[in-house]
């Protein structure tokens, strides 16, 4: 009896039932994931073989955007697979410890992008208010141990966070009203008291998103007052103009994050679909816009993009122009006789 009732409210998998109400339009709905899933990817994944192949994006700024594109690919790649399965095959069950590890790896991740736009803004204070000493202030050293902290900062600040849910018990049954494993998903069908949960949760959102995001506006409030007191309008525009890829990634990052945020703590007469609307916008969009937002901006991942695509379209216009020569000198072979092989080489009189 015991036994029973523990599985009962400790159910070994979970199901992700999608976006609820909206069930009849899930192949529709997968459409845009999975359009944005492979932009995500190819996107990322360009931005990466840009920054390592053009020495003169090894700079700090780009290091540090390397490691966000990193760390969008993995946010992605945890949970948009799992929802497609939704969408197109039913794929409803989810073991609970690889419901956990979604979980970890979505949160851990998520903060990391948040340190790493920190850093960002972290680069762009010291190259605009204190240029003298940008170069010997972040140095390659200064840089990999900066990335370090915001790996082990995601790392530590998480972890306890399957610890917390692992043994949580569910008397409403095992249904999640979602396309991936989030944290109050998981809190808030428990039917125990959950305050433990919640206030490790906020507090661990406050220590990271939060404070990342109130160092960022004071960063920029420090450059703001360094470029109004540039002499010329020139060097205003140039310098505002240097810092506009990196605004518009903290507004397609934060604003998302934390109107998910808010509608699951405060929204209560929100309907559930808008909640998890929201909460695919905050991990489809910031991975998906990065690229394009540097892509556009900057004129030497602009350059080093080209120079990539145009590589690779030369390399496919030389393999099949060997492949079609190939078949040319083939066709234009002379016919062998039927009977060649047979008669020609007969050791053996008729």
């Amino acid at each position: 009896m015991f036994t029973s009732n523990w599985t009962l409210l400790h159910p070994s998998k979970f199901l992700l039932i999608g976006i609820p109400g909206l069930q009849h339009a899930h192949l529709w709905i997968s459409i845009p994931f999975c359009c944005i899933y492979m932009v995500t990817i190819l996107g990322n994944f360009l931005l990466l073989g840009v920054i390592k192949t053009e020495p003169s994006l090894h700079e700090p700024m780009y290091l540090f955007l390397s490691m966000l594109a990193g760390a969008d690919l993995v946010v992605t790649t945890t949970t948009v697979p799992k929802a497609l399965s939704i969408f197109w095959f039913e794929n409803e069950d989810i073991h609970i410890n690889g419901c956990l590890m979604q979980l970890f790896f979505l949160h851990a991740f998520s903060t990391m992008e948040s340190g790493f736009i920190l850093a960002m803004a972290f680069d762009r204070y010291m190259a605009i208010c204190k240029p003298l000493r940008h170069s010997a202030v972040l140095t390659k050293d200064v840089i990999a141990k900066i990335g370090l902290a915001v790996v082990l900062r995601g790392i530590l600040l998480f972890s306890p966070h399957p610890l917390l849910l692992k043994w949580l018990p569910y008397c409403k049954g095992n249904i999640i009203f979602h396309t991936y494993c989030e944290f109050m998903c998981l809190v808030k069908p428990a039917c125990v008291d959950t305050t433990v949960q919640r206030c490790y949760g906020l507090v661990a959102a406050c220590l990271t998103g939060g404070l990342d995001l109130i160092l960022i506006i004071l960063s920029y409030i420090r450059i703001l007052q360094a470029v109004f007191k540039l002499p010329t309008k020139e060097a205003r525009a140039k310098s505002l103009g240097i810092c506009s890829s990196h605004a518009g990634a903290i507004l397609v990052s934060y604003f998302p994050a934390f109107f998910s945020i808010l509608t699951h703590r405060f929204g209560h007469s929100v309907s559930p679909c808008v909640h998890i609307i929201i909460a695919n916008i905050y991990v489809l969009l910031p991975p998906m816009a990065n690229p394009i937002i540097y892509g556009v901006r900057t004129k030497k991942i602009r350059e080093g993009a080209l120079k990539i695509l145009s590589r690779s379209s030369v390399q496919v216009q030389k393999a099949e122009y060997k492949s079609s020569k190939g078949e040319k000198c083939w066709d234009a072979a002379p016919a062998l006789p039927h009977n060649y092989g047979a008669s020609s080489f007969s050791f053996f009189p008729e």
